[in-house]
């Protein structure tokens, strides 16, 4: 099914101007293959395309949004559901970008995602990074509700200021939550961040030290393993730092750099050795991330 979304999906506008989109997924087992049985979008969001590079079992989807980025006052939501002992991969075509405000009075830029993983489903989402623009105001949430017996890899990358044109993030505001938790609410693990350009911690050995590439990477329900953590650890980046955090229900790998590549091929490496385990299938990498 392809046609527009329940409106209801969408929170009330409660700004003035910017796009609202939203997109509504849901991938079912059918006899053995994955299958995108809900479709649904509304606004600027859509879905490239479902591939099967790996055969029936695993649905790739390919997450589009049109406008290449989110200015001030759009308002995007992302709801993705994984039936029962499914299995989807979602990525998207090139990197995210969130646009500087055009004045003072320009309203906040927000993105809302949650994940939903029923029990022996598993998920993957591996989105390309995203540029954060010097003087954006923007918010951005993801929730990601794990059932019992559910498995889940994903990642986040974020580009403070765009690089290649030298600009740096000086002012401006960018807000993040994230959030692994049971469908009850019990959290998992759960993290917030609010930076502002003119923040000491942009520059803090403590903080991001003077880093504007930084990204997490979580491999969730499952208890790590030990042997697995310790490959994990083995693992170098190469140029920047990372570390790695067991937790009991979850594994946190971040990374800082100079360089958006070197962490996405760091994370690429890590996803490539901790799928076999987690998800229990050899690492085949989506063509996109080659084009």
């Amino acid at each position: 099914m392809n046609a527009p979304a329940d409106p209801t999906l969408l929170p009330p506008l409660t700004q003035p101007q910017g796009w609202q989109a939203s997109l509504a997924l849901r991938v079912e087992n059918r006899t053995g293959r994955s299958v995108l049985a809900r479709n649904q979008h509304y606004g600027p969001l859509r879905v490239q395309k479902a591939l099967y590079p790996e055969g029936d079992p695993v649905c790739q989807i390919l997450m589009l949004h049109p406008p290449a980025g989110i200015a001030g006052g759009d308002q995007l939501q992302i709801e993705v559901e994984v039936a029962a002992d499914a299995h989807a991969q979602l990525t998207t075509p090139g990197a995210g970008k969130w646009y500087k405000a055009r004045g003072v009075d320009q309203p906040l830029a927000t993105q809302d995602i949650t994940l939903s993983v029923a029990a022996g489903g598993k998920l993957e989402w591996l989105p390309q990074e995203v540029i954060v623009f010097d003087q954006a105001q923007a918010r951005a949430t993801t929730t990601i509700n794990l059932a019992e017996g559910a498995r889940a890899i994903g990642w986040d990358i974020l580009c403070l200021g765009r690089q290649a044109s030298g600009e740096d993030f000086r002012t401006g505001s960018f807000r993040q939550r994230l959030r692994l938790q049971r469908p009850d609410g019990t959290p998992l693990w759960q993290e917030a961040m609010h930076l502002q350009g003119s923040d000491s911690t942009m520059r803090s050995p403590v903080g991001l030290n003077n880093k504007r590439i930084f990204g997490t990477l979580w491999l969730a329900g499952i208890t790590p393993d030990a042997t697995l953590t310790e490959s994990l650890r083995s693992l170098a980046i190469s140029t920047g730092t990372y570390g790695l955090s067991a937790l009991p229900q979850v594994t946190i790998i971040r990374a800082m750099a100079d360089s958006a590549e070197a962490i996405r091929q760091y994370f690429e490496a890590v996803w490539a050795m901790a799928r076999p385990h987690v998800l229990q299938r050899e690492a085949v990498a989506p063509r996109i991330w080659k084009t």
